[in-house]
């Protein structure tokens, strides 16, 4: 039941404050755990916040804080990704990755990474020499010290993912509110009345996963918060298509105490990204492109791959993480009031998500019974791979309109409709990858905006003139 207005007079088993990877990945667990469940989102449409910028990496969680709750959620969520991913049409290009070394401080730093791999349970890395390291990779630069490949470290479809755990969700009883923003509640002994914008809310349970805000979220409704918000922009480049054929693998740098570093990668759509930065600032809501950092970024990257100068940029864009004064996740219960708050979920996120979510369930043991869904929905959301079947190759699609990135009439008639429509271009663009290709949108969006005319939230500029 998706985007209808709240009920007031029904209680929900839980409600789960905000739409990203987390909250889309918990009101699946939920669901399938029995739960009747309601998934509030604050913007127009889902993965609006931290989730809609990312290098779209499934990792295996090698160089995570042992014993760390973050490794064991990326384990855990890795796991179930594999197990899942082909009943739901997930993309999967299994790339592998090189962890590569430039100087001589990180090659004596690759030893122990290694160790703390195998400790984590990743015992299938190698160490390369700098010759096959290169021979893996013939298009590295000359200065290569040593390397070692994590082969199970994959590439994945970023926004097709919680897209379709929140879609299962859905079509198994959950119930999703978008442009809705929590504004207070108050817990009664026995269930929450939130108050929102589009009225009032109950449930059981209250789950915090409002990422950038979730330290704010805490302080409203229970009036404490563990953890603050520390906003980390993450800048990338992404080259046009032909520049995908430079790696074959994932390229690594060594991590720091901060930041994973500098990733240089292709992408399941065909592109090659270089990114992201690590930087911290104070807004919440804006990510702003800085030309001085992108320079950086294709420097770096023609550093690592020299044929990559040659090659043009596709798109250029930032994200944030919802970073915390603390290393780990910062996931915590609060039996007493029936809340458990998900916040500092960084980086691994994407990867962590589904095991994110199979731990909350945990901590939610005790507070509601319920029996798991003897035969639940599996639905398939459409493909986006470019190693993968596409609409534009099937009869009766209406057309291409997206030539760049050869989306089709029916893939934005399709994401238009359904229990989880697409309600802005942002929303749209996620589903189908319209107007993402080289030209950005100068050849489409005229049609584009013809077809969703009166029927976005948030319109294409343009599109309900005249």
């Amino acid at each position: 039941m998706p985007d209808t207005a709240p009920a007031p007079d029904l209680c929900h088993d839980a409600i789960i404050i905000g739409g990203g990877v987390i909250g889309c990945a918990i009101a699946r667990r939920l669901t399938l755990e029995g739960w009747n469940v309601a998934l509030l989102e604050k913007a127009v449409d889902i993965l609006d916040g931290a989730s809609k910028g990312n290098s779209a990496i499934l990792h295996t969680g090698f160089d995570a804080p042992s014993g760390s709750l973050e490794q064991q959620c990326v384990a855990d969520g890795y796991a179930e990704y594999i197990d899942i991913h082909r009943r739901l049409n997930l993309s999967l290009d299994r790339a592998g990755a090189l962890v590569i070394a430039w100087n001589d401080a990180e090659e004596a730093a690759l030893p122990a990474l290694m160790d703390q791999a195998r400790a984590n349970g990743v015992t299938d890395i190698a160490p390369l020499s700098a010759a096959q390291t290169r021979e893996l990779e013939p298009e590295l630069a000359q200065g290569v010290r040593a390397s070692f490949r994590v082969p199970r470290e994959y590439l994945v479809d970023p926004w097709s993912a919680p897209y379709a755990y929140l879609m299962q969700a859905v079509v198994n009883g959950a119930r999703v509110v978008r442009n809705c923003t929590v504004s207070g509640g108050t817990y009664h002994g026995d269930h929450w009345q939130l108050e929102t914008s589009r009225g009032a809310v109950r449930g059981r349970v209250v789950i915090n996963a409002a990422g950038l805000y979730g330290d704010h979220v805490d302080t409203m409704l229970i009036g404490q918060n563990t953890y603050t918000i520390h906003p980390r922009k993450g800048q990338f480049v992404v080259y046009d298509k032909p520049a995908a054929a430079l790696t074959r693998h994932i390229l690594l740098p060594v991590p720091t105490k901060v930041t994973k570093g500098i990733v240089v990668c292709r992408t399941i759509w065909g592109n090659l990204l270089v990114g992201p930065t690590a930087e911290e600032q104070d807004a919440r809501d804006t990510a702003t492109l800085d030309p001085a950092t992108l320079d950086s970024l294709r420097q770096r990257g023609a550093e690592i791959l020299p044929a990559l100068a040659a090659h043009e940029l596709t798109a250029l864009y930032a994200g944030l993480r919802p970073a915390t004064e603390f290393k780990d996740y910062q996931i915590s219960a609060h039996a007493d009031r029936a809340y458990v708050s998900v916040g500092g979920i960084r980086s691994t996120g994407l990867s962590s998500a589904l095991g994110t979510a199979r731990h909350v369930h945990k901590l939610c043991a005790g507070l509601i019974e319920r029996a798991p869904l003897p035969a639940p929905h599996w639905p398939q959301v459409p493909n986006l791979a470019e190693d993968g079947p596409r609409d534009w190759q099937c009869a009766g699609n209406g057309g291409i309109i997206c030539h760049c990135e050869k989306v089709t009439r029916r893939d934005i008639e399709t994401a238009l409709s359904g229990p989880l429509r697409a309600t802005s271009l942002a929303g749209l663009k996620r589903r189908t990858r319209v107007t993402m290709g080289r030209c950005q949108g100068n050849y489409c969006v005229a049609p584009l905006a013809d077809i969703t005319r009166g029927r976005l939230d948030q319109p294409i500029p343009g599109a309900d003139d005249g």
